[in-house]
C-alpha cells in the first residue's frame, strides 16, 4: 500500500478504465506477437474492447443534463442565457451521439476486416466513410477555436506537408509489394501520411483546444488504423502484420472520446501550450526506422520511393519563402512565427495597454478613444465611430442589437518588454477579429480593452461573447514565454436609452464579470446595476465610518442546552450608516477588506467588547465575550500583545475573552495560525474555532489548532436528514479527546436544538434561543437569570 499511493495520487480516478484497457490491450498483442494467440483474434477483441469502453464514455456524455451556469444573472438575462447554454447542451449532446455511432461503426468494420478476403476494399470503403462522415457530423458540432486567416492556413498546410509526406515514403517502404496493385497500395500510404499528420497537428499544433483537437486527433488515428488494416494482406496471410493497425485504432478511439468530454465539460479557459517536436521528430522516426529497416532486407528502391523522397523538398522550399515573406514585418506573433504587426486594443494609456494586476477603481465608466498617429493604434475605430453605430440601433422600432466590453488582463505583463506587449496586443485583436462577424465593430477603448456593436439579439450575442472570450484566452507565446490573458466580457442589450446609455450598462456589466473573477461574460440587468451602484456607495461611506461613529454592536447570547441558562455573548458588528442604512457583515466585510480597511474595524469591535464585558464584569455577570477576527488579522505579528494591552486598559479577566477565526480560511495560514491562537492562551484567553465544516481535512486539521470551543453549523445537527446524524456524533466525540466543548450555532428551530441538544453539544447559539439585541436589551435578559448571570 505505501508503494502504490503515490501511483494511486498521480493517475486521476476516471482513467483508470483506459489505463487497465491500454495495458490489456499491451498484454494482448505481446501475446500474439510471440505467436500465443491468432493474430485475427487479438485484433477482434482489441478493437472490441476499445470501441465498447470509448462508446459507454461518449454515451454517458450525451446523457449528461444541461447546467445553469447563469444563477447570478437577472431573470430575464438569464432566461436568455439558460437558453443558450441548453442550446449549447444539445450541440454538446448531439455530438456525442455522432461520435459514439462513428466509434461503433469503426469498431465493427476493424473486427470484420481480418476476416474478409474477397471484396476487402469496398467494405473497408464503406466502413470508413461511414465512420469518417458520423465523426465528421460530430467533431462539426463541438467547440473549437476561430478559423485562423488564408495566410497561417498556408503556412500550416507547408509546415504540415513535408512531415506527411515522410509519413506516407516510411509507409511505402514497409508496406509489402504483394498487399496489392501499385496505385491502391500508394493511395493507401498517401492517406496514411495524411492521417498521421492530422493526428500529430490536431494534437500537438499552435492554438489548439485540447478536447476538440484531441477528439480530432483520435479520429485520424481511427481513420488511420482503418487504412492500415485494409491495405494489409487478409487472412491467414496477415499474420502479424495486423498487429500493427491496433494501437492507432484503441488509441484513436480512446482519445476521441476523453477529447469529447475535455471539449464539453471542461472550461475553455483551461488550455495549456503544446510541445512542437512530436510533428518533426514522429515522422523522421519513422521514416529512419522503415528505411533502415528496408535497407537491412536489400530492397532496392523503387520509382516511388524516389518520388517520395523528392516530393518532401517542394514544401520545404515553401515554407521557408513563407518565413522570409513574413520575417520582413517585425515582431514574433502568438503563432511562434515572425509577422506584421497588427493595430493594438488602445488607442491610449502606456505603451503595453495591459494592466499587471491590481483592484479596479471606482466609478464604474468607460472611456472611448480616438485612434492615434502610432502605427500600432490604426485600424481601430474609434469614439465617433462606435457612436455612429450604436445610434441607429437604439432608434429603430423596437431597438436590436447588442454591445459587447471586453477587458483584458495579463498576470506578469510588466516583465514582458514594451514592443512584445503590443504583439500581445495585435494578436488579441487579430483573434477578436477572426471570431466577430463581417457586419460588426471593433472599437477601441481607453484602457486594456475593446468594444463589440452587433446587430444580433441577446443569445446569439452572448454566443459571440462566448467565442471571444474562448479565443482571447488562449495562451500567447512571445520570445520563448507563455502569457495568459484574462477576458472580461460585459453584455448590454441596445435599447432606446442612447449610446452613452449602453456604454454605461455594458461597462457595469464587465464590472461584475471582474468581482466574479475573470473569464466570464456577464449580462446587464437592472439588479446587477443596483448592486454595483450599492458596492460603489459602500466603498464611499465605509472609510471614515469608525471615526464618525456610525459603527455598533449587538449581542447574541450564548446558552446552555442542559439548563438553558447563559453562559456567554458574542458580539456582531453593525454599521449603522446615515446614507445606505444598517449594513450587515456579510455585505460590510468584503468590502473592508478590499479597502484594505479590515484591521481598523477588527480592532474596534476588540476594544468595544471589551469595554462591554468591563461592564458587566463589575457587576458581577459570569459571561465570556467571543470575538470574530480575520485570518489575515490574527496573523499580523503583534496580535497577541495588542490584545493583552486592551484586556489590561479594561481590566478584563483573560478567560472571560474567547477570539473566533473562521475554519475555511486557516488553511492556508496553518502554522502561523496555530502560533497566535497557543499566544493567546498562554494569556488565559480562550479561543474558538466557527464554521467548522466536518470534513476529513478539517478533522485532520482540527488535533493541530489549541482551541477551546468548536461552533458547528446547524445542518450537521438538524435531526430531520437522518444521514447526517452520525457526523455530529463523530464531530462531539472528537472534541470529547481533544477536550474541546462544542457550540451548535444558527438554530432557528425548537427540532434543532433539540437536535444538537442529544448529539452531546454542550452549547447553543441561534434565533431559537436569543437574538441578537443591543446592549440594553441583553442586560434585560440576563435579569430572567439572576442565578446564572451573577
Amino acid at each position: 500500500m505505501p508503494l502504490a499511493a503515490p501511483f494511486r495520487a498521480r493517475l486521476p480516478r476516471r482513467m483508470v478504465p483506459e489505463t487497465a484497457a491500454l495495458a490489456a490491450v499491451t498484454l494482448l498483442v505481446l501475446t500474439a506477437a510471440v505467436g500465443l494467440l491468432p493474430a485475427v483474434a487479438v485484433v477482434t477483441l482489441a478493437v472490441g474492447a476499445g470501441a465498447t469502453l470509448a462508446g459507454v464514455r461518449l454515451s454517458r456524455l450525451a446523457a449528461r443534463p444541461p447546467v445553469d451556469a447563469h444563477r447570478d444573472a437577472g431573470a430575464e438575462p438569464r432566461a436568455a442565457a439558460t437558453r443558450a447554454a441548453r442550446r449549447a447542451w444539445s450541440s454538446a449532446r448531439s455530438a456525442a451521439l455522432l461520435l459514439d455511432v462513428a466509434v461503433v461503426a469503426a469498431g465493427l468494420t476493424a473486427a470484420l476486416l481480418p476476416l474478409i478476403e474477397r471484396g476487402r476494399p469496398a467494405a473497408a470503403g464503406s466502413g470508413a466513410a461511414v465512420m469518417a462522415g458520423f465523426a465528421v457530423l460530430g467533431l462539426r458540432r463541438l467547440p473549437g477555436p476561430p478559423r485562423p486567416p488564408g495566410r497561417v492556413r498556408v503556412r500550416r498546410l507547408a509546415d504540415a506537408a513535408g512531415p506527411a509526406i515522410g509519413l506516407a515514403l516510411a509507409g511505402w517502404l514497409l508496406l509489402p509489394s504483394s498487399a496489392g496493385p501499385l496505385p491502391a497500395r500508394l493511395a493507401a500510404v498517401l492517406l496514411l501520411g495524411v492521417l498521421g499528420m492530422a493526428a500529430l497537428t490536431a494534437l500537438t499544433g499552435p492554438h489548439r483546444r485540447p478536447g476538440t483537437a484531441t477528439c480530432r486527433g483520435g479520429v485520424a488515428l481511427i481513420l488511420f488504423g482503418l487504412v492500415l488494416l485494409a491495405a494489409l494482406p487478409a487472412g491467414p496471410a496477415a499474420g502479424r502484420w495486423t498487429l500493427l493497425a491496433l494501437p492507432p485504432l484503441v488509441v484513436g478511439m480512446l482519445l476521441a472520446a476523453a477529447g469529447a468530454r475535455r471539449a464539453v465539460v471542461i472550461e475553455p479557459a483551461a488550455i495549456r501550450p503544446a510541445p512542437r517536436w512530436p510533428r518533426a521528430v514522429v515522422p523522421a522516426v519513422a521514416l529512419l526506422l522503415a528505411a533502415g529497416w528496408h535497407l537491412g532486407s536489400a530492397l532496392p528502391p523503387d520509382r516511388v520511393t524516389v518520388l517520395l523522397a523528392l516530393a518532401v523538398v517542394p514544401p520545404l522550399v515553401l515554407r521557408e519563402l513563407l518565413r522570409e515573406a513574413e520575417s520582413g514585418g517585425g515582431a514574433h506573433s502568438a503563432d511562434g512565427r515572425r509577422t506584421r504587426r497588427r493595430p493594438p486594443v488602445e488607442a491610449s494609456g502606456p505603451a503595453a495597454g495591459l494592466p499587471a494586476a491590481g483592484r479596479e477603481t471606482a466609478p464604474p465608466a468607460v472611456t472611448v478613444s480616438e485612434p492615434t498617429a502610432a502605427p500600432a493604434a490604426a485600424g481601430l475605430a474609434g469614439r465617433s465611430a462606435l457612436l455612429r453605430a450604436l445610434a441607429p440601433l437604439s432608434q429603430a422600432a423596437p431597438p436590436a442589437g447588442a454591445l459587447l466590453v471586453v477587458d483584458l488582463h495579463v498576470p506578469g505583463i510588466d516583465g514582458v518588454a514594451p514592443a512584445l506587449r503590443e504583439d500581445v496586443l495585435a494578436e488579441v485583436v487579430h483573434r477578436a477579429r477572426a471570431v466577430v462577424g463581417r457586419g460588426d465593430l471593433l472599437a477601441a477603448l481607453g484602457g486594456a480593452g475593446f468594444a463589440v456593436v452587433t446587430a444580433v439579439g441577446p443569445v446569439l450575442a452572448y454566443a459571440l461573447g462566448t467565442r471571444l472570450l474562448a479565443a482571447l484566452t488562449q495562451p500567447y507565446q512571445v520570445a520563448g514565454a507563455v502569457l495568459r490573458v484574462q477576458a472580461s466580457i460585459g453584455l448590454a442589450e441596445i435599447t432606446g436609452g442612447g449610446p452613452d446609455d449602453v456604454l454605461r450598462q455594458a461597462d457595469l456589466a464587465r464590472r461584475r464579470a471582474v468581482q466574479l473573477g475573470r473569464d466570464r461574460v456577464e449580462w446587464y440587468d437592472a439588479f446587477l446595476e443596483e448592486q454595483l451602484v450599492r458596492r460603489l456607495d459602500l466603498e464611499r461611506e465605509l472609510p471614515g465610518a469608525v471615526a464618525r461613529g456610525e459603527l455598533d454592536l449587538v449581542y447574541q447570547p450564548v446558552l446552555g442546552l442542559a439548563d438553558r441558562l447563559p453562559v456567554g455573548t458574542e458580539a456582531l458588528l453593525r454599521w449603522r450608516s446615515p446614507v445606505l442604512g444598517t449594513v450587515l457583515p456579510a455585505e460590510l466585510l468584503p468590502v473592508a477588506e478590499d479597502l484594505d480597511i479590515v484591521g481598523e474595524l477588527e480592532w474596534w469591535v476588540l476594544d468595544r467588547a471589551c469595554r462591554q464585558l468591563a461592564e458587566w464584569s463589575a457587576e458581577s455577570r459570569q459571561l465570556w465575550m467571543a470575538v470574530n477576527v480575520t485570518t489575515g488579522e490574527l496573523t499580523t505579528p503583534d496580535f497577541v500583545q495588542r490584545t493583552a494591552a486592551i484586556l489590561a486598559a479594561y481590566g478584563v479577566p483573560a478567560d472571560r475573552l474567547v477570539v473566533e477565526v473562521a475554519e475555511p480560511r486557516v488553511g492556508n495560514e496553518l502554522p502561523t495560525v496555530v502560533a497566535r491562537l497557543a499566544g493567546l492562551r498562554s494569556l488565559g484567553v480562550r479561543t474558538a474555532l466557527d464554521d467548522f465544516r466536518a470534513e476529513h481535512a478539517s478533522l485532520a486539521q482540527l488535533r493541530r489548532l489549541p482551541i477551546d470551543l468548536l461552533k458547528v453549523g446547524a445542518s450537521l445537527v438538524d435531526g430531520t436528514p437522518g444521514a447526517q446524524r452520525p457526523l455530529i456524533d463523530v464531530v462531539v466525540s472528537v472534541g470529547d479527546r481533544l477536550g474541546v466543548e462544542v457550540v451548535a450555532e444558527a438554530l432557528e428551530s425548537p427540532a434543532q436544538v433539540e437536535g444538537a441538544y442529544r448529539a452531546g453539544c454542550r452549547y447553543g447559539q441561534g434565533f431559537a434561543l436569543a437574538r441578537p439585541a443591543t446592549a440594553e436589551r441583553v442586560e434585560a435578559y440576563f435579569e430572567e437569570f439572576p442565578s446564572a448571570s451573577r
